[in-house]
C-alpha cells in the first residue's frame, strides 16, 4: 500500500493535479481502504501544524513583504551600489551583494526576486546591461536567500527532522558567503570579457557614508537576529518576532514610510503565502505518517545501505536525489515528502544531520533555476519581460559557481559545521 500511494501521487502530479490534491487524495483513499477512522485525518493535520518552530515562517514572510512595501529594499540597493558598484561587473556585483543583505531579513529566494529583483533589473537595464543578463544575475543570486539566516526552508527542514533549527541557521552563514564570493568572481570575469559598464569612479568617503547611513538600521536587523540566536537570547521563532518588531520600528519611526496600507497589504500577502506553505505541510504530514506506518523509510534505508555505506558516496546519492526532486517539486513539498525517507539512512551512516540539511536545501534552491518547475525562472522572466530561453542562455555561466559551491558544501563539511559546533 505504501508503494501504491507513492505511485498514485506521482501519477496525479505528472497529470498536472495541484500538488496538495496529489498528496491528499491517495492519503484519504488509504485511510478509507484500511478502515481507519476519518477523524484520523483531522488529527494528523492538526498535529502537523501544532509546531512552535513553524510560527517563524509567517513572521519572516511578513518581514520580507513589509520591507518591500516600506522602501527598505531601495536603501539597501543604494548602499550596495555605492560600496561595490565600481568593481568589474558594476551593477551585477551590486545585485549579488544586495541579495546577501536582503536575505538576512527575508529568508526566501522568491522574496528576494520579487522584492529586490524589480529594482535591480530596472537599474541594470538603465545602465546598459541586457535584460537577459540582468535577470540571470538576479535569479542566481537569489539562491543565497534560503541559505543565509533566516531561512524558511531550513526552518521547515528542522521541523521535519527534529534537528536544532538554530544550528541549521548558523550553519548556512559560511556556505552563503562562499556562494556570494564565487558569484561575484564570475560576474567580474564576465564583465571583463564582455567589457560591461561599471561605476565611473569609487565613491568618496562622504558619498559612501551618505549611502550607508540610511541603510544602517536595515543592516542591523540580521546582525541583531544572528547574534541573539548565537548568544542564546532567543529561539529562531522568537528571533523572527524580534526581527518583525524591529522592521516595524525602523519603517515607522526612522524611515517614516510605513502606512496602514503597507501593513494591510503586507498582511494579506503573508496570509496568502503562509496558507500555501502550511496547507502543503499539513497534507505532507499525513502522507509521511502513512509512509512511516508502511515502513517505507526503513525499507529504503536497507535498500540504499546495501549498495553503499561510505558517507561520501551516500552524499553524492543524496545530491542527485534532491537535485532531481528540486526540478519537479517546490522546496517545502520536497522537504516534507523526500527528507523523511532519505535522511534516516544517511544519518545512520554517520552523516551529520546539520550538514545534510544545508546540502538538501541548497540542492532544492538550485531546483528553482532548473526546468521544468523552476519557479525563480518563471518569476524573473516575467519581471524582466523576456523568454525562458533567453534567461536560461544568460544563466549558463552562473551554474558554474553554484555547482562549485555545492561541491564545497558537500565535501568540506568542516566549513559548514565549524560555526554550529561553537553552539554545541
Amino acid at each position: 500500500m505504501g508503494l501504491a500511494i507513492i505511485f498514485a501521487f506521482l501519477v496525479l502530479f505528472m497529470l498536472g493535479t495541484p500538488v496538495v490534491y496529489a498528496i491528499l487524495l491517495p492519503a484519504i483513499v488509504y485511510v478509507i481502504a484500511e478502515g481507519l477512522p476519518l477523524g484520523l485525518l483531522a488529527q494528523r493535520v492538526t498535529y502537523a501544524l501544532d509546531s512552535f518552530p513553524l510560527v517563524a515562517v509567517p513572521i519572516f514572510i511578513f518581514v520580507g513583504n513589509l520591507m518591500n512595501l516600506a522602501g527598505v529594499t531601495e536603501r539597501i540597493f543604494r548602499f550596495a551600489d555605492a560600496l561595490v558598484g565600481r568593481i568589474p561587473g558594476g551593477l551585477a556585483q551590486v545585485n549579488i551583494f544586495s541579495s546577501l543583505i536582503f536575505s538576512g531579513m527575508s529568508g526566501a529566494a522568491l522574496a528576494d526576486v520579487g522584492g529586490l529583483g524589480r529594482i535591480e533589473i530596472e537599474a541594470m537595464r538603465k545602465r546598459g546591461f541586457s535584460a537577459p543578463y540582468s535577470a540571470a544575475v538576479t535569479a542566481a543570486s537569489a539562491v543565497v536567500g534560503p541559505i543565509f539566516p533566516p531561512s524558511i526552508p531550513l526552518i521547515v527542514y528542522g521541523s521535519v527532522t527534529s534537528v536544532s533549527i538554530i544550528q541549521l541557521l548558523i550553519a548556512g552563514i559560511v556556505p552563503a558567503l562562499i556562494c556570494i564570493v564565487l558569484l561575484m568572481i564570475t560576474a567580474a570575469v564576465i564583465a571583463i570579457l564582455r567589457n560591461m559598464p561599471r561605476a565611473e569612479r569609487w565613491p568618496t568617503l562622504r558619498e559612501l557614508f551618505d549611502a550607508f547611513l540610511p541603510a544602517l538600521p536595515a543592516l542591523l536587523a540580521p546582525i541583531l537576529m544572528i547574534s541573539g540566536m548565537m548568544a542564546g537570547m532567543f529561539t529562531p521563532t522568537e528571533a523572527a518576532a524580534v526581527t518583525a518588531g524591529y522592521v516595524l520600528l525602523i519603517s515607522g519611526l526612522i524611515y517614516r514610510e510605513l502606512t496602514w496600507s503597507h501593513l494591510w497589504n503586507a498582511t494579506l500577502q503573508t496570509a496568502r503565502a503562509t496558507s500555501a506553505i502550511l496547507i502543503i505541510v499539513a497534507a505532507a504530514s499525513l502522507f509521511g505518517w502513512i509512509l512511516a506506518v508502511e515502513q517505507i523509510p526503513q525499507d529504503f534505508a536497507r535498500f540504499i545501505l546495501q549498495f553503499a555505506s561510505d558517507p561520501i558516496v551516500l552524499l553524492l546519492i543524496a545530491n542527485l536525489i534532491f537535485f532531481i526532486a528540486g526540478m519537479f517539486l517546490d522546496s517545502t513539498t520536497a522537504t516534507l515528502l523526500v527528507v523523511p525517507v532519505i535522511a534516516p539512512p544517511l544519518v545512520l551512516a554517520g552523516i551529520d544531520p546539520v550538514h545534510l540539511g544545508i546540502i538538501v536545501i541548497f540542492n532544492l534552491m538550485l531546483g528553482l533555476l532548473t526546468p521544468p518547475m523552476g519557479l525563480s525562472l518563471f518569476l524573473v522572466s516575467q519581471i524582466a519581460q523576456i523568454s525562458l530561453r533567453q534567461l536560461l542562455r544568460a544563466l549558463l555561466p552562473f551554474y558554474i559557481p553554484l555547482l562549485l559551491t555545492l561541491g564545497i558544501i558537500t565535501f568540506a563539511d568542516d566549513l559548514v559545521l565549524w560555526l554550529p559546533r561553537m553552539l554545541r
